[in-house]
């Protein structure tokens, strides 16, 4: 746990000039979530105050090896990402790494005095981060109190190689579910298609997802606030060139009847959004979509399927299985 040197920046001009990216990428508990390009166009859209970012980097022979974003909500720290938009937060860092960074951090953390108490939110139970920023502040006498996260189950699909694999490894229930709701669909309709934006659609698939999701009942019909329109417009025109954000629609007597927004990054393809015409609601094209992203990532080599958080039934009709998320709530002495 030597020999890592853990230093704060509270200048977001850091989302850049020390681009964290690669160690993303190494860290298998790394996601879309937790690059700095999602989290600069979080911050920038949502972020409270200026003062209230904070950056922490670990470094170890002039390498920079683990970070960390942070916000103060008042005098609350937290991990950048707040609870609406982002589904999994913490550090990144190389695994050789993570304890030093850990116990460094709170070491860091500790020697300030702007935070009252840490409510680390985001955290799948799975993540060695998990564990590791448990014991480091074990280690440094603070109390830890290990919870459940807001909406605090991301279920997940490991994906086998092929499409047959996938419906020979689902219960046979859940196998016809899938297969009659699309010929369902089919049968009603005539034949659908399935369009994936690309840079020259993105704008009016975009208008289109927004427009249904705004006719959406309930508490989803008015989450597409401009600002939220704002951040997923912005999410959308600076993933979608690299072929990771992917806005899908389906397709039925030439309307767009639902439409999903996912991230397909590294090796899982994360379900983030969808939303559907209730005109068409009886057809459920909604599932038959989502059976077509489950394929679609199969084809493209994912091996996993990441429903993200929210305990939902639909998602395990898909074969998923329960991924706690937790958090950690830690006042300070």
């Amino acid at each position: 746990m030597t020999g890592i040197e853990v230093v704060f920046s509270e200048d977001p001009r850091d989302f850049q000039r020390r681009d964290w990216s690669d160690l993303v990428r190494s860290d298998p508990a790394g996601t879309i979530f937790h690059t700095p390009d999602f989290l600069k166009l979080y911050w920038e859209e949502f972020g409270e105050e200026p003062e209230h970012l904070l950056l922490a980097f670990g470094e170890q022979g002039g390498a920079q090896v683990a970070s960390a974003a942070f916000e103060l909500i008042g005098d609350t720290l937290r991990f950048l990402g707040g609870t609406e938009v982002t589904d999994f937060m913490g550090p990144v860092g190389a695994p050789e790494a993570r304890a030093g960074f850990a116990n460094g951090l709170w070491a860091g953390l500790l020697a300030r005095d702007d935070w009252r108490a840490a409510d680390l939110r985001g955290l799948p139970d799975d993540s060695p981060w998990l564990s590791e920023l448990r014991e480091a502040a074990a280690r440094h006498g603070l109390a830890v109190e290990e919870a459940e996260d807001q909406n605090g189950v991301a279920p997940i699909l490991e994906l086998p190689p092929t499409w047959d694999d996938y419906l020979l490894q689902i219960p046979s229930k859940l196998r016809h579910e899938i297969r009659r709701k699309a010929k369902k669909l089919e049968g009603e309709t005539g034949p659908f298609t399935v369009e994936t934006a690309t840079e020259e659609t993105l704008l009016p698939l975009l208008d289109r997802f927004v427009e249904l999701h705004r006719m959406s009942e309930g508490p989803k019909g008015v989450f597409m606030v401009p600002g939220m329109e704002i951040f997923f417009r912005r999410l959308g025109h600076t993933f979608c060139e690299r072929g990771v954000f992917r806005l899908s629609f389906i397709r039925v007597r030439d309307e767009l009847a639902a439409g999903t927004i996912g991230f397909s990054f590294k090796d899982t393809y994360s379900l983030y959004n969808s939303a559907f015409d209730r005109k068409w609601q009886q057809l459920a094209p909604g599932m038959v979509l989502v059976a077509e992203d489950i394929r679609q990532a199969i084809e493209e080599g994912c091996a996993v399927f990441d429903f993200l958080k929210g305990d939902y039934a639909y998602k395990y009709r898909f074969g998923a299985r329960k991924r706690p998320v937790k958090r950690l709530v830690v006042p300070r002495r």
